[in-house]
């Protein structure tokens, strides 16, 4: 493999760990920032809620600078987001300086979930085109890890814990930087500057990343059929009777994913395990050990997803959320109804025994299968609008269960709150199994057929078009 293409690849996926560690830093700040500026529970919600909203409005604008500009200035400008949202958020003197620096950072979030797995693929040689994309995804699970590592040694190394949620937003600045000054090595992508008539430029790229003129000339063919095939595809409808099927698929996979709480928990972490009666300090350490898990049941989901499929491990997933939900829910209860409130050192100890088979059954299934199966089931005509739908969806019900998770804590108990998200996940297990289609070996070529779509035309026709 060319030095160039690990060297593009490492850039994009840093983008990747930069996403996850912003999307966790804000579980070690949240009660810090409650007592600073004197938050409700509610107001606390929105606040953290905001950086989501930022994620949303990101992914949605992003895709078309990155299609007009290229996708090398979209990630500059997300990096240079990355670097003012850290540190306008740790100087910021007020709730509402932070709110917009956090909304900033987030649209820099949204953005790279759009535009560092669009970079990978293009400047990916076919044949290390898969591994190099799932090393994206990877660094967001390992940008999770370090987040939480990071606050944990944050809260160790500053003395004042009023304000070290300044030093836990700023950390994030570093990693940025290095960002922004490893873009300045990499190249366009040969396919963005070949769809721009740049052809001579895309084929010199193409020369550097590939390592024989075979190799070179099946790369430039397939980008000239790619876009000859997104040209004739431009104008197809996407909300069609004949399409409904695989959106309300979409829909609903990433509809679950979010309802059941994992980004709620992954936010509020700490606050979830001292609520349980741990020291804030060994709250801090057992996030740690949360975001160690997902990264282990990560790996190894992505190690047997291709032999055992799709649906066995959302099965999998399913009844593991429901045994680690169900018991987080009966443990609050027990400990807030028929304890008076009265948490121990053993129930924080249960609370993250609970926690970890919760992430394991998150990482294992619904975490690992989502945008496999979302880039999937769509025909080609339409792949890249099933994405945005998919990816839509799920930020808008991460939006939903981060905003109103602390208040619904704060006014109903944790049983409740993670009673809400138990019964979410007996729908989801029903509809993994008496719907959610095996996509696992089906060529992408022959996946309409196998989930009885209609063709273009049929749909057009049946919608009334």
């Amino acid at each position: 493999m060319k030095p160039l293409v690990i060297r593009s690849a490492l850039v994009a996926s840093v983008g990747g760990l930069i996403f996850g560690f912003d999307t966790a830093v804000i579980s070690g700040t949240t009660e810090q920032l409650k007592s600073y500026f004197g938050l409700s529970d509610a107001y606390l919600g929105w606040t953290v809620g905001i950086a989501v909203l930022g994620t949303i409005a990101g992914a949605l604008i992003a895709g078309k600078p990155a299609d007009r500009y290229g996708r090398k200035p979209v990630l500059f400008t997300i990096g240079i987001l990355y670097v003012v949202g850290a540190l306008g958020s740790a100087f910021a003197p007020s709730v509402f300086v932070l709110e917009v620096f956090r909304f900033l950072g987030g649209l820099g979030v949204g953005g790279a979930s759009v535009c560092a797995p669009i970079y990978t693929a293009e400047i990916a040689p076919a044949k290390v085109r898969g591994r190099l994309v799932g090393l994206v995804q990877f660094n967001i699970v390992l940008g999770i890890l370090l987040a939480y590592l990071s606050n944990t040694i944050v809260r160790m190394v500053v003395s004042d814990h009023t304000t070290d949620w300044r030093w836990m937003f700023g950390v994030m600045a570093v990693p940025s930087v290095i960002f922004l000054l490893m873009l300045f090595t990499v190249p366009e992508t040969p396919r963005w500057l070949m769809s721009h008539g740049r052809e001579d430029e895309g084929r010199e790229v193409i020369a550097k990343l590939t390592e024989s003129d075979e190799e070179a000339r099946e790369q430039v063919q397939e980008i000239h059929e790619s876009l000859a095939d997104a040209a004739s595809t431009a104008d197809v409808a996407f909300f069609t009777r004949g399409n409904m099927k695989v959106i309300l698929l979409a829909f609903t996979i990433a509809m679950f994913n979010q309802m059941s709480g994992i980004n709620a928990i992954l936010y509020y972490a700490p606050v979830v395990m001292e609520r349980a009666g741990a020291s804030t300090d060994a709250a801090f350490m057992m996030s740690v050990a949360v975001g160690f898990m997902n990264l282990v049941a990560t790996m190894t989901a992505l190690t047997v997803i291709d032999k055992i499929g799709r649906r066995s491990l959302m099965i999998v997933g399913s009844i593991g959320y429901l045994v680690s939900l169900g018991f987080l829910s009966g443990l609050m209860f027990y400990y807030e109804q028929l304890r008076g409130g009265e948490f121990t050192s053993t129930s924080s100890v249960l609370v993250l025994i609970g926690l970890l088979v919760f992430i394991a059954a998150h990482a294992f299934g619904q975490g690992s299968v989502i945008w496999v199966f979302i880039s999937e089931i769509f025909p080609n005509r339409i792949r890249g609008r099933g994405q945005s739908l998919g990816s839509l969806t799920h930020w808008c019900f991460a939006w939903l269960t981060s905003t109103f998770f602390p208040p619904i804590v704060a006014a109903l108990g944790g049983g409740v709150a993670f009673g809400i998200f138990f019964v979410f996940m007996i729908g989801q297990l029903l509809w993994v199994l008496r719907i959610m289609p095996e996509t696992k070996g089906v060529p992408l070529e022959e996946m309409e057929a196998k989930l009885g779509l209609t063709t273009t035309t049929d749909a057009s026709a049946g919608s009334g078009r």
